[in-house]
């Protein structure tokens, strides 16, 4: 009686014991902790999490590439398990993800917000086959990057020539070499001393990366073109997760990350980078920076000459098996950059 007492008792114990797994999730990214992308989109995350798994589920984070590497290699680092989530753009490892390049191309994003819906109905329509060896938690853009330079104005068309600026992917480098400027790639974390040192005139960025990266202590002006406006280029990021570790959560934890990620993430991240925009754009002007912004005129001169952009990215794509001009069209349309 007691033998059968006690098999009952540690079979019961046992199934508690899975049902209360904890789980402690390491997600790395390549900006500082101090970074808006980790306190108010990553980190309200785990919060959200923690308090809704009865605190069985726990984060620990790892900014600036602390588990080693470059921001390239963060794809392989949590599809390898060295992360369990990590924070990056597809498209610092340039050619690996083709399909969701598209968001990329010239004068495709406006803002966070819309691009970013638009950019996971792209996801989930046209790019999940590249992703298929990830959990993917969400996608966003960064809104579209301005020019921030250390000594000198870009004032239009003319004012791209031979400067030299940091951009982050090859399709932002192919926009910069077709407006005349000389495209250096570099990760975001050496964009401020490649400044000081004279190494490079600025950067093509977006503004939630300001601060964060001290690029506001060493550039002086800024362009981009007007609010509502679609910029030159921009960058894709998404929240990757280690698939056999989404796996391996019991079907409550899964619930709850499920809940918490997708759609809601996507509107989280859109959100912040326009408020941070915003935000940075008037502490910026305050310190004595000067902004300045294309006109119709010159935005219509600079779609002029990167429009063989698009054409040989079509091509490359092409050469990959991938229809790169039905890729185009669903881009455009999502974001309602047709017009």
């Amino acid at each position: 009686m007691k033998t059968r007492y006690f098999a009952v008792l540690g079979a019961l114990s046992f199934s508690l014991s899975v049902a209360a797994q904890e789980v402690t999730l390491k997600i790395a990214h390549f900006l500082p902790s101090a970074a808006p992308t980790q306190q108010k989109v990553l980190q309200p995350w785990c919060d959200e999490m923690k308090q809704a798994s009865g605190g069985r589920i726990a984060c620990q984070f790892y900014p600036a590439m602390q588990l080693g590497g470059t921001p390239a290699q963060l794809v392989d680092q949590v599809k390898n398990g060295v992360a369990d989530v990590v924070w990056t753009g597809p498209g610092y490892s340039a050619g690996r993800f083709p399909a969701i390049e598209a968001f990329e191309l010239p004068f495709m994003v406006a803002d966070a917000t819309s691009s970013s819906k638009a950019l996971w109905k792209f996801y989930q329509q046209h790019a999940q086959a590249e992703f298929a060896a990830y959990k993917v938690l969400a996608f966003h853009t960064d809104g579209g990057q301005a020019v921030h330079t250390a000594s000198k104005p870009v004032a239009g068309l003319t004012g791209f020539s031979g400067l030299k600026l940091r951009t982050s992917t090859r399709v932002g480098a192919r926009t910069l070499a077709a407006l005349g400027g000389a495209p250096v790639a570099m990760p975001p974390a050496q964009v401020t001393e490649a400044i000081s040192k004279g190494v490079v005139d600025g950067s093509l960025g977006a503004w939630e990366l300001v601060y964060p990266t001290k690029l506001s202590e060493v550039t002086k002006f800024h362009a981009q073109p007007a609010v509502g406006v679609a910029h030159p280029t921009a960058t894709v990021l998404t929240v990757l997760m280690n698939k056999q570790k989404y796996e391996s959560l019991p079907a409550d934890l899964k619930a709850i990350v499920d809940r918490t990620t997708g759609e809601a993430m996507v509107g989280r991240f859109g959100a912040m980078f326009d408020e941070v925009a915003a935000d940075t754009r008037k502490r910026i002007a305050a310190q004595g920076n000067k902004i300045s912004t294309f006109s119709a005129v010159e935005v219509a001169a600079m779609k002029r000459a990167t429009a063989s952009v698009e054409e040989e990215w079509a091509k490359q794509v092409g050469d990959k098996g991938l229809d790169g001009r039905k890729l185009i069209s669903a881009a455009r349309e999502l974001t309602g950059t047709n017009k």
